[in-house]
């Protein structure tokens, strides 16, 4: 009589199964994985470089594409120089970045302070103050209760309504405080025994740690501070404040030149399209530039800080 072999008993010696997404891609697989992202990539730079070219073409080319180019004819710098030479967009595109610096410094700032405090498990009140934090991202008091409350209190056609209001996002703690609960406990006791407070933990000993996720962080908090539009719109009246996403709101969605432009755009100088698109050009370049320098960082500061809250 044959004995009969169970294969689907695995032998001690034998090697375990790999699981299926340790296993090597196949030709067709990376064949295909590629194309994907070479189709994705292209879905994403194809409307940028409309945008670019079309910001670069005289007016004659744009007339003779009937709108958007995407074959270069003939580049210009014009629309970029009139947009610089003073006018509202230059005041705009300043307001931008001093808006941009100051608001990222002090959201980062308060944004450590308090991760770190609630980090530290004996710290005064910290659980009630996590629950308190972690029930504004659920219930919020609405769009007229803030209004009034920044009214109340005097920020209404000031810098400061573009800041203050938006200032702090829970998610951001949240994401430092674990980050900060994953250094070592034992670090920061063989600090306290030599004799070091908490701002000197803080920041001798904490931060230097968390380099990558605090590099996230202000990416996060500078990109929303330089693409807000609503509270410029919502708190200030006076059109010489505002930053240079309503700037381009106006020229894009209302069609309304940038003063100094009109007469320009008017007279047939300038092409009023590649106003608009070199408008969106220099929205976007700032976010373009650094974002790939804290592109490292993304893996290390979100998933480690993630995982370990």
């Amino acid at each position: 009589m044959t004995a009969v072999i169970d294969k689907s008993v695995r032998k001690p010696w034998a090697a375990p199964p790999q699981p299926v997404w340790e296993e090597q891609p196949t030709k067709v697989g990376l064949a295909s994985k590629g194309l994907v992202l070479g189709i994705a990539c292209l879905a994403v730079l194809f409307p940028l470089w409309i945008v670019v070219v079309t910001s670069l073409s005289t007016r004659r080319t744009i007339d003779e594409a009937g709108g958007l180019v995407m074959v270069p004819k003939g580049i210009t710098f014009v629309a970029y120089q009139e947009l610089l030479s003073g006018g509202q967009v230059t005041r705009a595109a300043i307001i931008s970045v001093l808006v941009t610096l100051v608001g990222t410094a002090f959201s980062i700032t308060v944004s450590v302070l308090c991760a770190y405090g609630l980090s530290r498990t004996g710290s005064l009140g910290h659980r009630w103050i996590l629950m308190l934090l972690l029930a504004t991202m659920f219930f919020s008091a609405g769009l007229i209760p803030t209004y009034l409350l920044v009214q109340t209190l005097g920020l209404t056609d000031s810098y400061l309504a573009l800041i203050l209001p938006s200032a702090i996002s829970v998610f951001n703690i949240l994401v430092l405080r674990g980050f900060f609960m994953g250094i070592s406990q034992e670090l920061i006791d063989s600090a306290r025994i030599d004799g070091a407070g908490d701002f000197r933990i803080l920041w001798r000993i904490v931060m230097p740690l968390s380099r990558a996720v605090i590099a996230v962080i202000t990416l996060f908090y500078a990109v929303g501070y330089w693409s807000a539009w609503f509270n410029a719109s919502l708190y200030l009246n006076d059109q010489d404040m505002m930053p240079l996403q309503n700037v381009m709101i106006q020229l894009v969605q209302k069609q309304e030149a940038p003063v100094g432009l009109a007469q320009a755009i008017k007279t047939g100088q300038l092409s009023g399209l590649a106003v608009q698109m070199a408008v969106m050009v220099m929205a976007l370049l700032p976010v373009a530039v650094l974002s790939p320098f804290v592109q490292r960082h993304f893996k290390k500061g979100m998933l480690t800080g993630a995982v370990k809250g």
